[in-house]
């Protein structure tokens, strides 16, 4: 499957963004003027957040409207329902899902 640039681009993100944290997710969006924001998961004991929500929080507290692309690189299974459902509330019906190496698995 060829990707488009952009899409390939918040991979990388969501990429390293895990490497860099040392995290079991990465997450990275583009909002609907193309700005990225990327993020990892928080696991506090008084906070539990998966990558994608806090990649979609920040979008939002930035004055994201709506999201053109997610995109989550993960070990586990992909993305939850919680992610599913946070994307699809500002536009995004399929979250790109990545293994640790890139490779699009999803």
């Amino acid at each position: 499957m060829t990707l488009d640039p952009e899409d390939s681009k918040i991979i990388t993100l969501a990429r390293a963004s895990r490497a860099r944290n040392g995290s079991a997710e990465g997450a990275a969006v583009r909002d609907e003027t193309g700005r990225t924001y990327a993020a990892t998961d928080v696991t506090l004991a008084a906070l539990r957040l998966s990558a994608v929500q806090v990649a979609v929080a920040t979008a939002v507290s930035s004055g994201a409207r709506s999201l053109e692309a997610v995109a989550l690189v993960t070990g586990g299974d992909g993305p939850s329902d919680d992610d599913r459902a946070v994307a699809a509330e500002l536009g995004v019906t399929a979250i790109l899902v990545a293994g640790p190496d890139g490779a699009l698995r999803g």
